[in-house]
């Protein structure tokens, strides 16, 4: 299991508002996983994970309960890409001990990223600090 960062609780209250913490881990099994579906974005992108669940442009509504769709466009002088990373956070429900968690990540195209606006609950924006 490895660190990845810390959120910000008061923004990811768009998802649930028991969030028992703001760390967040990923596990070697779902590096693993990240690997096998989606090659060399782990290796290529995983520095741009705190980035990504710190400060996202888009927090969307998953299918699945206490689950955050993130979508993170970045660009510097090396990468001018769009992430999707799904976290699953951490309720007072859940077993004790246990962290907020990405669950996958991916690098994604222009399209997809727009299909996901156009089709998903936007329940956090950037540009609207809903």
């Amino acid at each position: 299991m490895q660190y990845v960062g810390k959120i910000d609780r008061n923004l990811y209250k768009v998802i649930t508002k028991d969030i028992t913490t703001d760390e967040v881990v990923i596990t070697d099994n779902q590096i693993q996983h990240i690997k096998e579906r989606h090659p060399n974005d782990y290796e290529r992108y995983s520095s741009y994970i705190p980035e990504i669940i710190g400060n996202p442009d888009y927090i969307l509504e998953d299918k699945n309960p206490n689950t955050a769709l993130i979508l993170k466009e970045i660009t510097d002088t090396d990468v001018n890409e769009r992430f999707q990373l799904i976290l699953r956070l951490h309720t007072s429900n859940d077993v004790q001990g246990r962290k907020n968690s990405v669950i996958t990540y991916l690098n994604i195209n222009k399209s997809r990223y727009e299909q996901y606006l156009r089709n998903k609950k936007i329940l956090y924006s950037v540009d609207k600090k809903e």
